[in-house]
Parts: C-alpha cells; structure tokens; sequence
C-alpha cells in the first residue's frame, strides 16, 4: 500500500527544485527522503520513485500518511489490503547528456532500470525534416507534460496526463486552437467552445474514457484557484479519454482531483516520459501495449524555422507499420484476424496534441490537426469504427496570446497559407514517430481479470526492419 511519486527525468518531487536537497516551498514530499536527495543530482530520463504509506479505507477515500493531505472517493471501492499506486511524473531538465555516465550508475545501485530506448536510437528513421533537441513535443518552447500514474495490481491501470502550452495563466492569456475529429467516436469535452472560439483557455488533459468528467470538474477547480481568475464565471477545460478498460477496471472511475493536481503540479519542460504511464498506463495499440508518445520536428531556417511537437495517447487497432515495413503483418498480427477473434479488437482510440511555436491562426492551426490522422494511418490504423481519433493543435507562440486586458487586436507576425506545407509535413512525421515511441517504451502488462497486453517484441520487429534494410548497422541494435 504505497503511494509513489515519481518525477521523470530529474528525480525531483513535484514542485521541488533538482539544484538543491531541500524541496520548495509548498512541497508535499519529506526532505529527509534519501533516495530522492540522491536522485536530485540526475538530469537523465531514468524513472524515480519515493514511497510512503496510504490506505484505501472502506469508504473507498485514498488516505495517505505523512504531509499528503489531498482524499479522493473512488466510487466502487471496498475495503482491500491494496491500495491503488499513485505516481505523478514530469519532464526535467535539458542537459542530461552530461550526467548520462551517473544516471546509469545510480540506476543500477537504486534498482531502477533507464527508460527504453526511442525508435530513432536503433537506427531508425522517420521521414526527412530533422528533429528537435528533445524529439518532443516540449520542444515548442513554453510546452509542459505532467503525467500522474494509479496502479492497483489486477485492478487499476490507469492515469492522466496534462499539457500546459505555457507556464502563466492560461484563462488570462489564452492561446490560438483548434479541433479536429477524425472518428468521433469519444468524448471530448470542451471541444465545441474551441471550435468556435479558437482558443484554448486551460491545459489539456488526458485521461480514462469514464473519468473525463471527474477530470474536468478537478480542472476547472484548479483554473478558478489561480490568481487573478478571482472573477471568472464561465471555464471551458478541455478534457481527451482513451478507453483502458480491457486492462484497467474503468467502472471504478479512479481518476480525479488528486491524480489531476499531482499531473499539474508535476507538469515540466524537457524529456517527456513515455510508454505506460499517466494517460497511457492502460492503454494498447496495434495489438500490443501502447501508451504515451512523443516527437518533434524542427523546420530549417529557409522554411521559417518553426518547430511543430506531437504528443499521443495511442489506444488504436490496425496492423503495424514501421518506415513502411509491414511490421504487424509478417508478425503475424493481421486486422482481419483480430476482427474475428477479438471483440475488442477495433475498441480504441488516438488522442493526437499539435504543439507550434509559429504564430499561427486557428484557421491554420485546424489545417495542421487535419494532417495528424495521416500520421496515423503510417504506422497501420484505418480509424475503426469504435476508434475516437482526435487532434488538437495549438501555438505557443508568445505574441498570439489572448490576453484578457486586450481590447484592440494586436498586430503580430503571420505566415502566410503558402507556407504551411511544411508545417504539414512536420506533423505527419512527428504523429508517425510519436505513436511508434509510445510501443517503443511500452512494457507488458498483466491487468484486470488477468487480461495481458504484451509489450512490442522489438528484437523480432528490429531483425525484420533490418532485413528491409530500414535498421541502420550503425546504430548497435541486435
């Protein structure tokens, strides 16, 4: 009976600082914790973990020991000498490099393993345009991921996660958006006031299919607790879902305010933790276990420069394609036969987030979130009937705000409709590599009623993408 809170790549808690032991003001961790006061010096994406005592009680409240104070009813709930593992995760900070040689080390003498290789690290390449330095997408400077994670062993896989496209107020500064509906299958709250406004005024939220509304409930508490929303009466969060009720027990609806706070809390720039975790802990795709992914890519200067990032919550069937193997196929995973042997098997979804720092409209932003779907249909999906693929495009671009004191329009730069293929092409490759990064990370997992998603078995899929001649021999992979 734990609750974990792990703070992805910089192995602080949320809220505290990596450059000292001591956590910042405000912190829900204890400073005396050992191994996080250890793992404060690390700038790599290794997973760390601090545990302390919590109870599920049987009136179903999540109560945890020592300086947590925040209760959640999970309705279902009955005594159990288990309770759900809550974990918040965050990107750190950028200049892991240097560390690498320490990151290993103190993973291995803390019993933690380094996260999974990306796709691109064995060699692989998707498309043409170069990366950004992250490959993802808080590669659009300002952009924040927070994950929070609750597992229950055989019950509870599940999680949210949280996409900020700047660190200030985003009710007071709202910034240019867009939808756009694939298969609209799902629930995706909040996107007819964007639709028709074009804004976005609060993060985006990930989460399970019966918990949108929790997570928008403890969404919009949050807004209308920041500074200056003093007097706003009228909130519009913007909440996506993928349904991980095959590994997860989704009529629990175990996801609300607390996982909701510790995701905002923990929400960074840098390295974005992928696989299963937040959003995607329940999640699988393409017969395998999916997840959370990431990429980016970063225009040349002659094209404008501008970097487009992709974040996905992949949840989809189809057959898999790598770089235009017919992976899923000579694997033996075939769509008809899944059809016909699983039920479930077109039961999925595809949260697709388009983060730009070019100052774009909404008009454009939603020609952009067309292209994602595209991206999609790469990597093997045919948007099944029971599939909620969705696209949400934004731009962080500081001089595109909407600031709430503004009454004239402001004058800004612009890039012209001409100039946007690009920018298209940018969104494919960086949808395409994002869902592949998400079975990349992704591990197996055993779930609800025994159900197993099995990880990607990535020897077999590297020995076919090298028999394409798809796997570069200089990357090392076997």
């Amino acid at each position: 009976m734990r609750l974990m809170a792990a703070s992805g790549s910089v192995g602080v808690q949320p809220g505290g600082d990596w450059r000292t032991a001591a956590p910042s003001p405000g912190s829900s961790q204890p400073t005396d914790d050992a191994f996080l006061t250890r793992a404060r010096l690390c700038l790599s994406p290794v997973r760390r973990t601090a545990r302390r005592p919590s109870r599920l009680a049987a009136d179903g409240e999540l109560r945890h020991a020592g300086t947590v104070t925040a209760k959640e009813r999970i309705p279902g709930a009955t005594k159990r000498t288990r309770a759900p593992t809550v974990s918040c995760t965050a990107p750190g900070k950028s200049e892991f490099a240097r560390k690498a040689a320490l990151v290993l080390l103190l993973s291995l003498l803390c019993g933690h393993s380094v996260s999974a290789a990306r796709i691109r690290e064995y060699g692989v390449v998707i498309g043409e345009l170069p990366t950004g330095p992250l490959n993802a997408v808080t590669d659009v400077e300002g952009v924040r991921v927070g994950h929070a994670t609750i597992r229950e062993e055989g019950e509870l896989y599940t999680g949210v996660t949280v996409i900020l496209p700047h660190g200030g107020n985003l009710f007071q500064e709202k910034v240019p958006a867009a939808v756009f509906v694939a298969n609209g299958f799902g629930k995706l709250i909040g996107s007819t006031q964007v639709y028709e406004l074009g804004v976005l005024e609060t993060p985006i939220a990930l989460t399970s299919t019966l918990s949108v509304w929790k997570v928008a409930d403890a969404l919009a508490e949050w807004v209308l607790e920041q500074p200056g929303n003093e007097d706003v009466r009228s909130i519009n969060p913007l909440v996506g879902e993928c349904n991980d009720g095959y590994l997860s027990n989704i009529r629990r609806r175990a996801v609300g305010r607390q996982a909701v706070r510790q995701a905002l809390e923990a929400a960074r720039p840098g390295p974005v933790e992928e696989g299963s975790i937040g959003a995607g802990t329940g999640t699988t795709c393409l017969g395998f276990k999916g997840g959370i992914g990431t990429a980016s890519r970063r225009l040349p200067e002659s094209l404008g420069g501008w970097t487009v990032g992709v974040l996905v919550q992949t949840n989809f069937g189809g057959s898999l394609t790598v770089a235009g193997v017919p992976v899923g196929r000579l694997l033996g995973k075939l769509v008809l036969d899944q059809a016909f042997r699983d039920s479930r098997a077109e039961h999925g979804s595809c949260m697709m987030i388009l983060a730009t720092d070019a100052p774009l409209t909404s008009r454009q932003l939603r020609r952009l979130a067309t292209r994602a779907p595209l991206g999609l249909s790469r990597v093997g999906s045919s948007m099944a009937h029971g599939s909620g693929d969705y696209a949400v495009a934004f731009s962080a671009h500081p001089q595109v705000r909407e600031l709430s004191e503004r009454r004239k329009p402001a004058a800004y730069p612009r890039v012209p409709d001409d100039e946007l293929s690009p920018l298209f092409q940018a969104v494919v490759e960086a949808t395409e590599e994002a869902v592949l990064n998400s079975l990349f990370a992704a591990e197996t997992v055993v779930g609800w009623k025994g159900h197993t998603a099995e990880a990607l078995p990535k020897d077999k899929v590297l020995s076919i993408l090298r028999r394409y001649g798809v796997l570069s021999e200089e990357s090392g992979a076997q």
